[in-house]
């Protein structure tokens, strides 16, 4: 018996093979993939790099609802039907993204069962986070959630690494995504990297004593 499952499904050679890899994008840091209220016409893979989502209210206000890393899907609400872009997708480093238009992907989907498989793996991931991220909303104090959005970044119990270095993520960005104030994660960062549980220089890296950590409150 295996003691690790392996991946059956390629992704990227199948993409390659169905002629839908040939449409990888390039994007430089800081460069909008796309913007809130674009028609929306395909469905990106990010392929390299880290994506961030965020969403514009009427109002003005901004929130970054999820930041996304190789392997993920996003851009997928024009599969329901809906005729714009629902948030605006940003490359917080260099990143290559793979576009598929959308009457492709929904044939793919229909006759491709790795793909689809795939896809319903990553839609019901994707659902579990969200109401995991209500839940913490509602009953963790805001360094609880710090911890917990790191580790996520990190993947951890996605990869067999004990440490993981994670994109150029200021602590701006981490303020929006946890809901607390910049210096709220200034001061749970450092204490953080006083308890070993993170490097912090610029570059962060996240300890998979960061787990524990969590795993005692």
């Amino acid at each position: 018996m295996k003691s690790k499952q392996k991946d059956a499904f390629d992704i990227r050679s199948f993409l390659q093979k169905a002629g839908v890899a040939r449409r990888i994008l390039p994007f430089k840091k800081n460069a909008v993939i796309f913007t809130q209220g674009d028609p929306a016409k395909s469905v990106m893979y990010l392929e390299k790099g880290a994506v961030r989502l965020s969403v514009t209210s009427s109002g003005g206000k901004k929130a970054i609802v999820a930041i996304l890393g190789p392997g993920d899907f996003f851009g997928l609400w024009c599969l329901s039907g809906f005729r714009f872009r629902m948030a605006t997708a940003t490359a917080i480093v260099p990143s290559d993204v793979l576009v598929i238009e959308k009457e492709k992907m929904l044939r793919l989907l229909h006759t491709k069962h790795g793909l689809s498989d795939r896809f319903i793996s990553f839609l019901l991931t994707l659902n579990i986070q969200i109401q995991r991220d209500l839940l913490d909303l509602h009953f963790n104090s805001a360094e609880e959630r710090l911890a917990r959005k790191l580790l996520l970044l990190a993947r951890y119990g996605m990869q067999d690494r004990h440490d993981t270095l994670l994109p150029e993520i200021s602590q701006d960005m981490l303020a929006k995504i946890v809901g607390t104030t910049r210096a709220r994660v200034n001061l749970f960062m450092n204490k953080f990297r006083r308890l070993g549980l993170i490097d912090y220089n610029g570059r962060l890296t996240v300890h998979r004593s960061l787990l524990s950590f969590v795993l005692q409150k």
